[in-house]
């Protein structure tokens, strides 16, 4: 499936080869910054139609030329301007330059500019092209404009930015819209960003969408459906419990049942065939008590489960939610290694001081892992990569998943989801409301049993952290994990 332009993500240098591609192709550049000031300059007004002052921030690149532009249009269209730039008006060059010399509203220097009300600010200062802490003198007004409390629209991003990672270099503006042209950054969607740019707008300036496709990164975009639908099973006439797949979840002892239990449901209505809850005798009683439609099975140790596992219909596992952390979880999960496995919580945290133990035997064939750590998990398994402060989350991701040779979760409001060959998606539908407790053990129970109805490893990690995300949202504000399993359903 072809994605919309709007739908890609590229990265600040990627943006940067398609304006170099586009003007070596004979696209006029001017024309181009036209668009976007003009663009720019209309969402000022339609969403600020009440702003005593339209304040122009522009840097010295062409992010500050699409601000000359957007200074140019609105007072043209009567409002009253005020333009504040960054730097020495006589370095710029190109169509900054010219944007400049065709703006006929006069500026003043940058740090002379002291909020009013009825103040809305234009930030046109760096948008994508900052890869450096920002200057003092803009960090000053950035803190200026957050105490006064001034709306602000960016200009592609808030300054202060970085495209790339979405993490804020010193200080930056938090925007109540954020104008973006073409096609969007992997800052937009990652945290901070996210947040920082507030309502994002996608805007078409005319670049061919075949220069825009030929630099896009095809190995990263938003995690939606078209990333994985077709991988998702059909229900035929002639389909079967056993088709769908068998899956099992391990619960830890009588008083530690209950996340087995979210996780064995969320499996079963995301379609798995069969699901069982592998338990110790003593926790048998306990979830018959609590569960009708999931089988019951005991298993007390390693000999055990090594046994049962002569059964090749059981296919999928899930182990972690409230297993406890310890050797008994590295025994299993070693066990499981030519079967699926999804490996959470506390099955993590049993690894951390051996990762490499999970990640060899996991290591030949197909990717058959799923790890879904939260930032104190994914430290405890990849600690020098955690710990690198020039890698993005995605890159983290990444990185982790290649070495693990797994399906990494990268968990958080801007779950990243990383496959060992490079493929990375970024979540953007969970709402804040499914930081709860309990939500991790639905996430692990959907992603089970998508896996033991045939779906790959990474496409069942995908799929499984959206309709996660569509759960909550159906759950509403103040869910439980026991009203998010009841909002599950397959797509």
């Amino acid at each position: 499936m072809m994605l919309p332009l709007a739908d890609l993500l590229l990265s600040p240098d990627d943006m940067a080869a398609v304006d170099r591609a586009a003007a070596a192709s004979g696209i006029d550049s001017y024309g181009l910054m036209e668009k976007a000031g003009q663009a720019v300059a209309a969402s000022a007004l339609r969403h600020f139609p009440g702003a005593l002052r339209y304040v122009v921030l522009c840097g010295p690149g062409n992010n500050g030329g699409d601000g000359y532009v957007a200074a140019r249009a609105l007072r043209q269209s009567g409002a009253e301007v005020l333009l504040f730039h960054l730097g020495d008006l006589k370095t710029l060059k190109g169509d900054a330059a010219r944007a400049f010399a065709d703006c006929f509203v006069a500026g003043e220097a940058l740090e002379r500019y002291l909020p009013r009300a009825g103040d809305m600010i234009i930030d046109a200062i760096f948008g994508a092209g900052l890869s450096r802490p920002v200057p003092d003198q803009l960090a000053a007004i950035i803190a200026r404009v957050t105490e006064a409390g001034t709306p602000v629209i960016a200009v592609d991003l808030p300054s202060g930015l970085d495209g790339r990672s979405g993490q804020v270099l010193g200080a930056a503006f938090r925007a109540e819209r954020t104008i973006t042209f073409m096609t969007r950054k992997p800052g937009h969607l990652l945290m901070p960003g996210r947040d920082l740019c507030g309502a994002l707008e996608v805007f078409d300036i005319g670049i061919p969408a075949r220069i825009v496709r030929t630099h896009a990164n095809r190995m990263l975009a938003e995690n939606t459906p078209a990333q994985w639908l077709a991988n998702l099973p059909t229900a035929a006439s002639d389909t079967h419990k056993y088709k769908r797949g068998h899956l099992v979840v391990f619960s830890g002892g009588a008083t530690a049942t209950g996340a087995a239990r979210m996780s064995a449901m969320a499996g079963l209505k995301a379609g798995a065939g069969l699901v069982t809850i592998a338990s110790p005798e003593q926790a048998l009683s306990v979830n018959a008590g609590m569960l009708t439609a999931i089988m019951l099975h005991a298993i007390e140790d390693e000999a055990a489960l090594r046994e049962w596992l002569s059964d090749k219909r059981l296919s999928t596992f899930v182990l972690g939610p409230g297993f406890g952390a310890g050797e008994l979880a590295r025994q299993f999960a070693l066990a499981l290694s030519d079967r699926h496995l999804v490996l959470d919580a506390d099955g993590i945290t049993s690894f951390r001081d051996a990762p490499q133990r999970l990640f060899d035997a996991f290591a030949d064939g197909p990717t058959r892992l799923v790890l879904t750590p939260h930032e104190g998990e994914f430290a405890r398994l990849f600690p020098d990569i955690a710990a690198d402060g020039a890698l993005s989350k995605v890159e983290k991701a990444r990185a982790a998943a290649a070495r693990a040779h797994a399906a990494i979760i990268y968990k958080g409001a801007d779950s990243v989801i990383a496959a060992p060959d490079g493929r990375a998606l970024i979540n953007a539908n969970a709402p804040p409301w499914l930081a709860t407790a309990g939500s991790g053990d639905v996430l692990a129970g959907i992603i089970g049993g998508l896996m033991a109805q045939g779906v790959p490893a990474f496409e069942a990690a995908a799929a499984g952290v959206w309709l996660h995300g569509v759960a909550g949202q159906r759950a509403g504000k103040g869910l439980t994990a026991e009203d998010l399993v009841a909002h599950v359903t397959p797509f």
